[in-house]
């Protein structure tokens, strides 16, 4: 099955690539998940749209992202969530969440489809959370969770 990815999708390709997958795999997991379109002559115009989109978001080349490495890696991020008396989250950390709260640290604009949660965060304390940057670079954040007042 021929398809055109509308997000980045790990191990597969990013938005605008034109990737051959079983049809399994494109019709119950990537179609239903927004990740994919089917491929046609018209979907070949919207190629052009999505990588458009794409290249501005993208972090341009390997030296750019090893920039936006030692910003990201020198910020203390704090990250306010409502907690119980516990320690425990009402809900979790989502990737808005920190890439809020990398702007309020005075760090570099970042893509939340970037941020990589290994285990959800859903208690107090010091976490560490990926960005991928570039194919090739990824940064290691860490996060505190506080209370929020």
């Amino acid at each position: 099955m021929k398809l055109i990815l509308t997000q980045e999708v790990s191990g597969l390709g990013g938005p605008g690539d034109i990737v051959e997958v079983k049809d399994g795999y494109g019709r119950n997991y990537l179609m239903p998940r927004g990740l994919a379109i089917r491929w046609t002559k018209g979907g070949e115009k919207q190629v052009a749209a999505i990588r458009k989109a794409r290249e501005v978001r993208q972090i341009r080349d390997l030296d750019q992202a090893r920039e936006v490495k030692a910003q990201l890696e020198g910020l203390t991020i704090t990250v306010p969530a409502r907690s119980g008396a516990s320690g425990r989250l009402f809900g979790s950390v989502t990737p808005a969440d920190i890439v809020e709260a990398v702007k309020q640290a005075g760090g570099p604009q970042i893509d939340k489809r970037r941020i990589e949660i290994a285990n959800p965060i859903k208690t107090l304390g010091s976490h560490q959370v990926s960005v991928r940057l570039h194919p090739e670079l990824s940064a290691t954040l860490a996060l505190e969770v506080v209370p929020a007042a």
